[in-house]
């Protein structure tokens, strides 16, 4: 019987606020800004609040939080729909922060009604000096004993467009001295003369991060507000204008989002790789992106099975890219259909293989599988080997291909390296082999033992093709902690691109099939493949390489 796992801290809360009677179901949301592509760390994110809401019988929210128009674009609406998708979850309601615009805006009249909020016209830079320091009070700002009805007035000048972005703002009248800086009068509503991927040029000034997220989550009834630490300092701002405005009482909790090895969240600094060119967008298969992992043939389950693992923590802590890509490889173990495809390729003529025959081999599609299928492999005279599976000079204990050596063609034949062709410069070009006829595998009667197998692919047969080997995308182990510019620490080869013989089945493949390339890692087509021109990208090795080059550095 499998150990039951013990509750997180947040599953914790839950269960005891549903036992208490405080709520009859949860009510969670997931509430992405439209400015770039959905992360890794998003991933973790999704899987926390629709998981809850799944594990308690609650429903979830997908909510846009599109409160600035310049950075917003309905492509990154639609990715991010597409995305939690592909990971397996569906919302309850799909909204928007925009939705509430009309009752955002009357939220903040009811602040100015209640002398809680006034129209200041002091610049950024003037503010930043008003707030003071953490260890400093700061000073009021000199527009602050406006009267209720001319910061009405002024109010509703912004909203009506009569002064351009940036000559005044709409602060919340809180405390200027108050131990959180948060709290010292923060900004509620700015103006922005930009066009709205939804509302259009409808609105001119728009709410403030922190004054739109708890009040659309008043107006959603959403139970359990779930945001990363980092807006622990903002939790008190949240429940304040909840209280204030005597909304819904949503409450804020907050975990410890994903860091992990090698790899970078910020989706400003994302953002800026796909616009400088050096990746090949957001969906480049190197790019944390949820689109990128796609295309380079992680899945969902996987991702899934990683969330779990890492489980939910209060505390910041760097998770090692090598777990993350264990779970991938353990269920793509499960479930990806074996192919030979030769990278490096070595030609083999088998002399006493009637020239011009050719047979039909079978193979086992996935040794992991339940119902254990098969396929057939065209096998000549002519193939492509492994460069690497063949050594003249082998150290003791190589049980591949050398000069007098056996070895056995995985579902083949036994073949044994009978002579060694070089070209000009000694470079070895082709081997001249024999097969042992009653050698077969699945009734082999040589009675001959090899313990070397290596894969093939027959060259009269073989379909060229390209790989594209990915690796990490930065050299850095914890990029959070890199001095300088980021840039600095990309890997030179975190792609390298090779041609290839493969198999002719994988003229069959389609974009959701995955494969273990024998020996070589597991694979997938990608979306720029064509029938003439067939590309596949590695989605991770057989092992964690890097582990074995952190014991030798």
């Amino acid at each position: 019987m499998a150990e039951e796992k013990s509750l997180n801290f947040l599953q914790e809360i839950v269960e005891k606020d549903l036992s208490e009677g405080k709520y009859t179901s949860i009510v969670t949301r997931f509430p992405p800004e439209p400015n770039g592509y959905l992360h890794l760390g998003h991933a973790k994110s999704i899987c926390l609040n629709f998981g809850l809401a799944q594990k308690y019988g609650g429903k979830t929210n997908l909510r846009f939080d599109d409160t600035n128009p310049v950075t917003e674009e309905t492509e990154y609406v639609e990715n991010i729909k597409n995305d939690v998708q592909w990971l397996g979850f569906q919302w309850s309601e799909e909204v928007y922060a925009s939705d509430y615009f009309g009752q955002l805006y009357e939220f903040a009249v009811q602040l100015i009604r209640k002398g809680l909020a006034y129209v200041d016209d002091s610049t950024s830079e003037e503010i930043a000096l008003q707030k003071g320091t953490p260890t400093q009070a700061g000073k009021n700002s000199p527009y602050r004993s406006r009267s209720m009805e001319e910061n009405l007035q002024l109010f509703e000048n912004m909203k009506s467009g009569v002064y351009p972005d940036g000559a005044k703002v709409l602060r919340a009248k809180i405390d200027m001295s108050h131990t959180n800086m948060h709290m010292r009068d923060p900004i509620i509503y700015r103006i922005k003369h930009a066009h709205h991927h939804r509302t259009g040029n409808a609105w001119c000034i728009y709410p403030m991060y922190d004054f739109a997220h708890g009040q659309s989550d008043a107006i959603e009834k959403v139970t359990h507000s779930i945001c990363t630490l980092e807006f622990v300092p903002h939790r008190e701002l949240y429940d304040w204008f909840i209280h204030q405005l005597e909304i819904y009482p949503s409450r804020q909790y907050e975990f410890a989002r994903l860091n992990m090895t090698y790899t970078m969240m910020s989706k400003r600094k994302l953002l800026q790789l796909v616009t400088e060119g050096h990746v090949n967008g957001w969906d480049d298969p190197r790019m944390p992106t949820l689109s990128g992992v796609r295309r380079r043939g992680y899945t969902p389950e996987s991702l899934r099975e990683f969330c779990d693992k890492i489980g939910v923590a209060k505390r910041d802590n760097l998770i090692d890219i090598s777990l993350l890509e264990f779970c991938v490889r353990e269920h793509l173990n499960k479930i990806s259909e074996r192919r030979m495809v030769v990278l490096d390729p070595l030609k083999v003529i088998i002399s006493n293989y009637p020239e011009g025959k050719s047979e039909e081999l079978p193979s086992e599609n996935n040794p992991e599988s339940e119902n254990m299928t098969s396929r057939m492999m065209p096998f000549s005279r002519e193939l492509w080997i492994e460069q690497e599976d063949f050594m003249e000079n082998p150290p003791k204990k190589y049980f591949r291909l050398a000069p007098g050596q056996m070895v056995r063609l995985k579902s083949a034949y036994i073949i044994k390296c009978e002579e060694v062709v070089k070209d000009s410069n000694g470079n070895v070009i082709e081997l001249r082999c024999t097969y042992v006829p009653e050698s077969k595998s699945g009734h082999d009667t040589s009675g001959i033992q090899v313990k070397g197998v290596i894969h093939w692919v027959s060259a009269a047969h073989a379909l060229p093709g390209e790989v594209r080997l990915y690796d990490r995308l930065f050299l850095q182990e914890d990029m959070n902690a890199a001095e300088g510019d980021f840039r600095q620490y990309l890997n030179p080869h975190s792609l390298v691109v090779k041609k290839v013989w493969m198999e002719p089945s994988l003229a069959k493949a389609t974009l959701n099939e995955h494969f273990q390339f024998l020996r070589m890692g597991y694979f997938c087509l990608d979306p720029e493949a064509t029938s003439e021109n067939l590309v596949f990208n590695r989605t991770v090795t057989l092992r964690d390489m890097w582990a074995k080059v952190g014991k030798t550095n």
